[in-house]
């Protein structure tokens, strides 16, 4: 098969796929609601959903060149919605976040959504599921904002459909065009290749149960953590990251990470950066997203307060380099895949090959930012009356050894931890140490 030209999957789309040689790329967004949803309506929104962006009604296509984003029949879009067996019984609802996540969602296949309606004891649990391939968690959220406004329009009028986005692009062009060849040529010297020191300690090399791991701190422990990040120059973001360091160290206890430095990726989203310089104030969803590397070196006995000044050094200058702090990163992949197929599989053969020789890679800590409520409501439930949220969290990609990360994320001032994992290959209870070190760290 030779795919169309006119709907190439770009480097972002195409790299976010193929990282599911260490974890799965799939993302869900979990809502609890306090009441029932519109089982109809909901599913009618979703369709309208696919019916107005024609990647989400795609499939990821390899064939004959490089991978393109290829429409499904009709017929296969009911896949996106799927209700799942009622749980009405006497007992408690299932916990939030779940201990084990979804299915992962099949990108080769498509659609590239899916929304999950689970009818619980307090009230319906919603989960909208898609693939890191398609877009980063930033683009899930969005997807999940322009859902419940189909919702919305549809209980108005049954023939609302929201305006259709076309075959938009989805590459890394609008970035780029902001810079010149020399100031391009300049990043790429300039930019630093991420070095693997440490990794996540593993009972075994092998995939297992996917499970869920996670604490849930209170608005008081959000409080404190503003208060002390005022008295450090730091923001929440750069508290976790100081947390996660010395989690991390703390669990591992290995003297050898002792003084020694220790890095940790995390990202930055460029939809914010790419709006202040005057882009859309909207995107459709797509992979908009760069890692960064943060290198710490911590005494044995180092507290958050020991740390914080290395981590806002490193991301105030990021924050500094506006677009410029993803230039690097986007230019890398983008010459790899200049290379055709080939040279994306010989990159991803020699990462894998140096993960096993080594045995080190790098932990990953996202943080996904704050739900907030006017962003999906109001809805009206099967009663007529206003459908609250009682809670909101995402649940990230499932890693394996050797990957492992940790999410963030907020709702109604509560913060809430989560690393999706394979339980075996990784032990519960190091999963739940680690976690509790977190929260030990915190403020």
């Amino acid at each position: 098969m030779i795919c169309p030209p006119g709907h190439p999957a770009p480097a972002f789309d195409l790299f976010n796929v193929y990282f599911e040689r260490i974890y799965d790329p799939t993302m869900h967004i979990v809502f609890a609601f306090d009441g029932h949803l519109d089982e109809a309506v909901l599913r009618m929104a979703t369709m309208r959903l696919l019916e107005s962006n024609p990647y989400l009604r795609s499939r990821f296509a390899e064939g004959d060149g490089m991978p393109c984003w290829d429409e499904i029949p009709e017929g296969e879009w009911e896949r996106a919605f799927v209700c799942l067996p009622s749980n009405d019984g006497d007992g408690d609802d299932n916990p939030m976040p779940p201990e084990s996540p979804p299915a992962p969602l099949d990108v080769r296949n498509g659609p590239q959504l899916r929304v999950s309606l689970s009818r619980e004891k307090g009230g319906d649990r919603v989960t909208v599921t898609c693939h890191h391939g398609f877009c980063d968690a930033g683009g899930l959220r969005d997807l999940a904002r322009q859902l419940f406004a189909n919702y919305r329009g549809i209980e108005t009028d049954s023939d609302f459909r929201p305006a259709p986005t076309g075959w938009y692009d989805r590459s890394t062009g609008p970035v780029l065009a902001r810079f010149t060849a020399e100031e391009m040529k300049e990043a790429q010297q300039n930019e630093e290749p991420f070095v693997d020191r440490w990794r996540f300690p593993t009972e075994r090399m092998e995939k297992g149960n996917s499970r869920i791991a996670s604490r849930t701190l209170s608005s008081d422990r959000l409080r404190r953590a503003k208060e002390f990040g005022k008295e450090h120059g730091a923001t929440v973001n750069d508290i976790m990251i100081g947390a996660f360091f010395l989690a991390f160290r703390a669990v591992r206890d290995d003297p050898a990470d002792i003084d020694a430095p220790r890095s940790l990726l995390t990202s930055a989203d460029l939809r914010r950066p790419l709006t202040d310089a005057n882009g859309p104030k909207e995107y459709p969803p797509l992979n908009l997203s760069v890692a960064y590397e943060v290198t710490i070196t911590a005494v044995e006995d180092a507290r958050l307060e020991d740390v914080i000044g290395q981590v806002t050094t490193v991301t105030k200058q990021r924050k500094a380099e506006g677009l410029g702090m993803g230039l690097g990163c986007i230019l890398f992949y983008e010459d790899i895949c200049a290379g055709g197929m080939p040279a994306v599989k010989e990159f991803f053969d020699g990462m894998m090959q140096m993960y096993e020789t080594t045995g080190q890679k790098n932990p990953v800590f996202s943080n996904i930012g704050i739900f907030r409520e006017e962003d999906f409501l109001p809805l009206k439930g099967t009663d007529g009356r206003p459908l609250g949220l009682r809670d909101v969290c995402l649940l990230p990609c499932v890693c394996w050894p050797y990957g492992f990360l940790m999410a963030l994320s907020t709702f109604k001032g509560a913060m809430t931890i989560v690393t999706a994992y394979e339980e075996g290959p990784y032990s519960r209870e190091t999963m739940e140490r680690f976690l509790e070190c977190v929260d030990g760290y915190l403020p």
